[in-house]
């Protein structure tokens, strides 16, 4: 008996039409605007042939206004499914801009609450694929509501499983507030676009013109709002990106990220490099990547947040194939001080880390926050307070290395001994103090200075000796105040002991519903 004869007519009829929907000249619409197609994206996104979709044929209500028009299309604009990326369990919705514009209605929605009450309870990352113009005006409140719900459930799987938004499209109104939640947000240059109003409303309540890049762009949001952690120049590499984030990360809370090997070669010298990395002068610049690079299993650190808060750099690496999530101080960007946006960078990125069981390690060298009456009068105090809230909070294993400049107030939140660090140690290159020796000198000297024939000269003697016998790695390690000095060239060997003696680390901590993070 043929299919037919097995009253199969509806099923064949239904994947005709699915079929049309989702023709090559459809597909060649969304090349025109220089994107790919949600399931093009899908299929890059997954392992070959695992992805399976969900709710393929559900579709949209009815329109009961008679206001607009509502296009009739399978799925209702979004595809949800499951599958593998690199092997390992994720879930996935990607939006459809082919229908009424990816525009979330009410089916539209509830399809993507669905996936992602799925991706909590199997304890598995879930990525949105955002392409869409926002709220679909034709369903009105529904539309809200729906958004609400999708707020609400990124709120409950916060800390519990990874949740990534990958930009490839618009994200306007509404659609923009999931991916704040988000644990990373992708961008792909000149094709994506994030803003609560856009250039039209931008236009008609200000009367200024602007474009959807200048507004919204990639460029903007990796550069200056800080809200894109990660921008690729094509859609592609944007999801490959996806994918190499994921190979860091444990698939939920109780897991432990995933160990890739590590061959190391037991005659590579090049982390003898490390002895000479740090300048002489004190006030010379050098690059905190080359130490981080010269630490890490080679190759594998990959950088979040790249183009924001350049003074400050975070991002996961590996050391003997475990992942470790790394935040350095950059000495060649506003001589590594601390300000509001490196502040909050860093606070963010240690939060995530912590909720996943990632070990940290602080790479410090800072002269302390940056001054300035425009620091101050936009709350230098509460957003510094948030790096160092985020660090006494975390509990997983965190290690500090003072590579250069520890002073004042900055010494206290780079994870201070005190503030909670399990093993700190130094280089002795390190300079540990209230202030810079200059500073100091200027203040405890400043009559003898004003006496003095040549005020110049004295500074720089009385700099120098404040350095030799205040300032310096070997008073607080004499006073505990770090484990130990360390020879920069074994900086690698002994974070990789130190680590291994934190794996069985356990913090009991106060009974509470939360703590309040000053934000």
């Amino acid at each position: 008996m043929d299919i037919e004869g097995r009253n199969f007519k509806k099923f064949l009829d239904r994947e005709k039409i699915f079929e049309e929907q989702n023709s090559q000249e459809v597909v060649e619409k969304q090349h025109a605007r220089g994107k790919l197609s949600a399931r093009e994206r899908i299929h890059i996104l997954f392992d070959e042939g695992s992805f399976e979709e969900i709710d393929a044929f559900v579709a949209p209500l009815g329109d009961d206004t008679g206001f607009g028009k509502m296009q009739r299309a399978y799925g209702d604009g979004v595809i949800i499914g499951h599958g593998k990326i690199s092997n390992r369990l994720a879930f996935a919705y990607a939006q459809d801009f082919n229908v009424m514009g990816g525009s979330l209605g009410q089916i539209h929605a509830r399809k993507i609450a669905k996936i992602q009450d799925m991706a909590l309870k199997m304890g598995a990352p879930i990525i949105g694929l955002i392409d869409s113009g926002g709220a679909r005006i034709q369903e009105g409140i529904a539309s809200l509501a729906g958004y609400s719900s999708i707020f609400y459930r990124n709120v409950q799987a916060s800390g519990v499983i990874p949740q990534v938004s990958v930009i490839m499209g618009p994200a306007a109104g509404g659609a923009v507030y999931s991916p704040s939640i988000t644990d990373f947000v992708f961008m792909t240059n000149k094709t994506s676009y994030m803003f609560v109003t856009g250039p039209n409303v931008v236009k008609e309540v200000l009367n200024e013109d602007v474009t959807l890049e200048e507004l919204g762009g990639a460029e903007v949001h990796s550069r200056k709002s800080g809200i894109a952690n990660l921008m690729y120049e094509d859609e592609e590499n944007t999801l490959f990106g996806v994918k190499k984030l994921l190979s860091y990360l444990p698939s939920n809370n109780l897991d432990n990220p995933p160990y890739i090997e590590c061959i190391e070669d037991a005659k590579d010298n090049t982390r003898m490099k490390l002895r000479d990395i740090v300048p002489d002068d004190a006030n010379k610049p050098y690059d905190v990547k080359e130490v981080i690079h010269l630490i890490c299993d080679k190759g594998s650190f990959f950088e979040i947040s790249e183009l924001f808060a350049q003074n400050i750099v975070v991002g996961f690496g590996r050391l003997e194939g475990k992942t470790i999530g790394i935040l350095a101080n950059q000495p060649k960007v506003l001589a590594g001080t601390l300000d509001i946006n490196s502040s909050m960078k860093g606070a963010r990125f240690i939060r995530f880390c912590d909720s996943f069981n990632i070990p940290i390690l602080t790479l410090e060298d800072v002269p302390g926050f940056l001054p300035g009456v425009d620091q101050e009068h936009n709350g230098i105090i509460r957003h510094g307070a948030k790096l160092l809230y985020a660090y006494a909070d975390a509990t997983v294993p965190r290690i500090t290395v003072i590579l250069r400049k520890s002073y004042g107030g900055a010494y206290c939140v780079m994870n201070s001994k005190n503030l909670g660090g399990d093993f700190n140690f130094a280089w002795p290159t390190a300079e540990i103090a209230v202030m810079g020796p200059e500073g100091a000198v200027a203040i405890l000297y400043k009559r003898e200075l004003a006496a003095s024939d040549d005020p110049l000269k004295l500074k720089k003697e009385l700099a120098a000796q404040y350095r030799n016998e205040i300032a310096n790695p070997y008073v607080a390690d004499e006073k505990g105040y770090i484990d130990e000095v360390i020879d920069p060239a074994n900086t690698r060997k002994k974070l990789i002991s130190a680590f291994e003696a934190l794996e069985n680390k356990h913090v009991n901590v106060p009974s509470r519903k939360h703590g309040n993070i000053p934000l």
